[in-house]
């Protein structure tokens, strides 16, 4: 029962999550902000946790994950809190800042708690469900934003995803004190964090989560840039990311089904090729049918992903430092995602929409390679 509690307390708080960033970038454009700044501000959601990835994870291996998350859920509202106090560019700034601060420490620690449920088969089937819960959120998160933009405006749209985190916050509070907790051993806990990157499968796992991240964040930051481009409205850019959404939840509920026939490896191999080809495309089409299309297939490709990087991180993470594993996972997602935007956006200037999405294209197919070469390394173990 406490694991489907912690699904919907994770849904709950990645609605607001993932609406918060659609929200953000098209009030930022709406108060004059150009690419540019628009990926500043997206960055910040990834600059603290950049640094604070590694910490969250060792917090969650020696203290068990209920205040961390806790801490994070409080951290969420109150981010989202600020823009309706004070509407203006500035504390755009200081909301995404704070959003990207503390809500690491619930990432982080619930990823490692999803892990410690289970093992074998089993932990990949809480996996899949833990992803279809997140899959869940990006497909309501950025719809609920952009009907709420268009019917209630831009300040009232924050004050209730901020509603949203305070109702997993009062349930860590008062509600979830026999979480379980995954105990570190001593020896283990005083490790060094560089120790973990001497772990040449972790490490290249690490890095495939990382072509991860970029596929994901440059969908998620550049698709309202692209949409308000052609002069589409919050609504329709909120159903096209829906549609992407969408389709990953279809393919995690199949996800332990295509495990099941090969490996992770294997499975994420065939996902990120099937990405890398879908971005080619995205530069040559306006027409909104044909991008809910493509970003249906995009979503196909790329809805199993997160979930397999995790579980195969998980997985090749040294006994008693799981939770620290997650959060250098973090810690290498958070350093695509705060220098990304600000790359993505400076060739948006220049260049137009056509080199990001290319770039993307050729980092999720470096990404396949090194699932395929692992996917044969393990056959032959």
């Amino acid at each position: 029962m406490i694991f489907y509690l912690i699904i919907i307390a994770t849904l709950i708080n990645q609605i607001a999550f993932k609406g918060s960033k659609v929200l953000m970038s098209l009030y930022a454009m709406n108060l004059g902000a150009d690419p540019f700044i628009v990926g500043v501000l997206i960055s910040l959601y990834s600059l603290f946790p950049l640094f604070l990835a590694v910490y969250a994870g060792r917090l969650s291996d020696r203290l068990g994950p209920r205040v961390p998350m806790l801490l994070g859920s409080l951290g969420l509202a109150l981010g989202l809190l600020l823009p309706f106090l004070l509407p203006r560019l500035a504390t755009l700034l200081a909301s995404a800042a704070v959003i990207g601060c503390i809500y690491i420490f619930y990432t982080v620690s619930v990823q490692h708690l999803i892990g410690s449920f289970g093992s074998g088969v089993q932990r990949t089937r809480n996996f899949s469900t833990f992803s279809l819960g997140v899959a869940l959120s990006a497909m309501f998160g950025p719809t609920l934003a952009g009907f709420s933009i268009d019917l209630a405006g831009y300040e009232l749209t924050y004050l209730i995803l901020a509603l949203f985190p305070a109702v997993p916050a009062v349930f860590f509070m008062f509600f979830a004190r026999e979480l379980p907790r995954a105990e570190a051993a001593d020896q283990q806990a005083q490790k060094q964090t560089i120790d973990l990157l001497r772990n040449v499968p972790l490490r290249r796992a690490l890095v495939t989560a990382g072509v991860i991240e970029t596929g994901l964040e440059l969908f998620n930051f550049y698709m309202p840039i692209y949409g308000h481009s052609l002069g589409l409205s919050a609504s329709v850019i909120g159903i096209i990311m829906g549609a992407f959404a969408a389709a990953m939840l279809l393919m995690r509920s199949v996800m332990p089904i295509l495990v099941r026939k090969s490996s992770e490896e294997w499975a994420l191999f065939g996902s990120l090729g099937l990405a890398a080809a879908i971005s080619l495309l995205f530069p040559f089409v306006a027409d909104v049918y044909l991008l809910v299309g493509i970003s249906f297939v995009l979503g196909l490709g790329l809805g199993c992903c997160s979930p397999l990087s995790l579980i195969i991180t998980y997985n090749r993470a040294p006994d008693g430092r799981s939770g620290e594993a997650m959060g250098m996972r973090q810690t290498v997602n958070k350093f695509i995602q705060v220098l990304l935007p600000v790359i993505v956006g400076t060739l948006g200037s220049a260049f137009g929409v056509g080199p990001a999405f290319w770039m993307n294209a050729l980092m999720l197919a470096s990404g396949a390679y090194i699932m395929k070469a692992d996917a044969r390394l393990r056959v032959k173990a």
